[in-house]
C-alpha cells in the first residue's frame, strides 16, 4: 500500500474531522484493537482534533499533531502504522514469518502461508485460532519487533491445512514509505 509513497505528490488534502466522525472512529478503533479506553486516550488524546489525511487509490491516514496513527483503505479495518504498533506491542495478535520470507516481506510482499507454518514462523495455538480478515502484526524469526502489519486473507487453521496461498496481506512494512515518515 505503501511501497510508493510520495507525501508531495499522493496526498491530495487534509481535512480536520468533526468531533461525531471522530467519536465513531474511537468506537471503531477500540473494536478492532486490543486496547483498553485509557490506552486509546494516551495515543489519541479526546480534545485534540484527528486529522485526516486523503491520499491516492483511496488511502486515508489519520494523524494527530502530524503525527500518522493509522491508516485505512476504502471503508476497510483501522491499522496501525507500524510506529505506533511498536509503542503498543499487545494491540494486534502476533503472527511470525521464517528467516527465509523476511527478505520479501521487506520488499514488499505479502506473507505465504509455507512462511507462516514453518519451523521458524508462528501462528497462534489452535485454541486461539485467528479468522480471516483480523488484524494482525508480522514478527519475523530471530527479531524483537514487529516488520509489519497486515490482515489474514484465511484462518489460522486454514493456513496450516492448506499450507499455500497468501495467509496474511501486508498493509505496511518496515522500510515502506510510511515508515520513512515521521510527521504528515
Amino acid at each position: 500500500m505503501f511501497k510508493k509513497f510520495q507525501p508531495s505528490t499522493d496526498i491530495a488534502g487534509q481535512t480536520p474531522l468533526k468531533s461525531s466522525v471522530q467519536r465513531s472512529i474511537r468506537a471503531g478503533v477500540l473494536a478492532q484493537w486490543k486496547i483498553e479506553p485509557e490506552t486509546l486516550e494516551q495515543i489519541w488524546p479526546k480534545k485534540e482534533p484527528l486529522v485526516h489525511v486523503k491520499c491516492r487509490e483511496h488511502v486515508s491516514i489519520y494523524t494527530v499533531h502530524n503525527e500518522p496513527l493509522f491508516f485505512q483503505h476504502f471503508d476497510g479495518p483501522l491499522y496501525p502504522t507500524l510506529r505506533l504498533y511498536h509503542k503498543y506491542p499487545y494491540m494486534l495478535p502476533k503472527v511470525g514469518i521464517d528467516r527465509g520470507a523476511i527478505r520479501f516481506l521487506l520488499g514488499g510482499a505479502h506473507m505465504m502461508c509455507p512462511g507462516l507454518t514453518s519451523a521458524g514462523g508462528y501462528l497462534p495455538p489452535p485454541n486461539a485460532a485467528l479468522p480471516a480478515g483480523a488484524l494482525v502484526g508480522i514478527y519475523a524469526e530471530g527479531k524483537e519487533h514487529a516488520v509489519g502489519v497486515g490482515i489474514t486473507k484465511l484462518g489460522t487453521e486454514e493456513m496450516r491445512k492448506v499450507n499455500k496461498d497468501i495467509g496474511v496481506e501486508v498493509a505496511s512494512y518496515l522500510g515502506d514509505d510510511l515508515w520513512a515518515l515521521q510527521t504528515l
